[in-house]
C-alpha cells in the first residue's frame, strides 16, 4: 500500500507538506513529559518526526483500519504502539498512569470533543500541539470581550495557557479542506483547584454561553432557586474572565442551586 484515501467520513485531509509537519511536531515542548499520544495519525506525516525524537514514548490511535495496515507497514518503530479505535472513547487513564502530552492533525468534525475530553483529564494532560480549524483555534484563544469568546475558551483557558502558533494554508492538505487550518499549543498552568465546585462551574459557563446574548440574570434561571441580586448578573457571559465566572459559580451555589 503507497498510499491511504481519504475518508470524508472521518473528516480526514493529509498533511502533504514536510516543512510544516516538522514545525508542528517541534512546537511540542514536553520536556519533562516522555508519554506522547498522536490522535489521528493517517498516514504519518507527524508521526515520522515523533518516533525520530529518543525522548519521546510515542502511541498512536488511529479508526481507520486502512491507515492503521500502512502505519504497521512504513513504521516499524511503532510496533505494539498502535492503538485501533476512538479516542474519544478510549481510558486514557488506563493508557498512561502519569503525565503526557497529546499531538495530531486533528479530524474537524471532532476537534472541540477533543478538547472537553482533555478537560476531564487535565490532571494528566501537560501539553497539548493540535492542528485544528483556524475559526476553533481563534476561539479557543479568545479573551474576554471577543465575539468568538465562549464555552471552550473559558474551560481550556481556566487549566491551560493558550498560544495560537501559525496559520496553516488549505492547499497543503489532500484533499484541500474548505477552510483555513491553525496549530494551536496548550500548557497545563498552575491552576490545582479553581477555588469552586468545578461541575457546577462547568455548568455555569455552559449555560450562560448557551444564551449568550442574554445578560447572566435571564440565562442562569435554569440553574436558580432563588434570583441573585449582584451586579455581575447584568453582564453577559462574553463580558466575564475565568475569575469573575469562578465569583459567579460561587453566588449561583450560594443561592441555592437546583442542581
Amino acid at each position: 500500500m503507497t498510499y491511504v484515501k481519504a475518508k470524508k467520513s472521518l473528516g480526514q485531509h493529509f498533511l502533504k507538506d514536510q516543512n510544516i509537519a516538522r514545525k508542528i511536531v517541534s512546537s511540542l515542548k514536553a520536556d519533562d513529559t516522555a508519554d506522547v499520544l498522536e490522535i489521528g495519525p493517517g498516514m504519518g506525516v507527524l508521526t515520522k518526526y515523533l518516533v525520530e525524537n529518543k525522548q519521546y514514548k510515542t502511541q498512536v490511535i488511529e479508526i481507520d483500519q486502512e491507515s492503521i495496515t500502512y502505519l504497521r507497514s512504513h513504521y516499524p518503530a511503532l510496533e505494539g504502539s498502535i492503538i485501533a479505535g476512538d479516542f474519544l472513547e478510549l481510558d486514557l487513564s488506563g493508557l498512561f498512569k502519569g503525565p503526557f502530552a497529546i499531538i495530531g492533525n486533528f479530524p474537524y468534525n471532532i476537534s472541540s470533543q477533543i478538547f472537553f475530553k482533555v478537560l476531564e483529564y487535565r490532571n494528566q494532560v501537560t501539553e497539548v500541539v493540535g492542528m485544528i480549524q483556524k475559526e476553533v483555534a481563534e476561539r479557543l484563544a479568545a479573551k474576554p470581550g471577543n465575539k468568538t469568546y465562549g464555552i471552550l475558551s473559558v474551560l481550556l483557558q481556566a487549566f491551560y495557557h493558550i498560544e495560537y502558533l501559525f496559520t496553516v494554508s488549505e492547499h497543503v492538505f489532500a484533499p484541500p479542506p474548505k477552510v483555513k487550518s491553525a496549530v494551536i499549543r496548550l500548557k497545563r498552568n498552575d491552576t490545582v483547584a479553581l477555588g469552586c465546585n468545578e461541575k457546577l462551574f462547568f455548568n455555569v459557563v455552559k449555560t450562560a454561553f448557551n444564551q449568550r446574548r442574554k445578560t447572566l440574570h435571564n440565562s442562569l434561571k435554569p440553574l436558580m432557586k432563588n434570583p441573585i441580586v449582584h451586579e455581575i448578573m447584568q453582564k453577559r457571559p462574553e463580558q466575564l474572565g475565568i475569575t469573575e465566572f469562578i465569583e459567579l459559580t460561587n453566588l449561583v451555589e450560594m443561592h441555592n442551586t437546583k442542581i
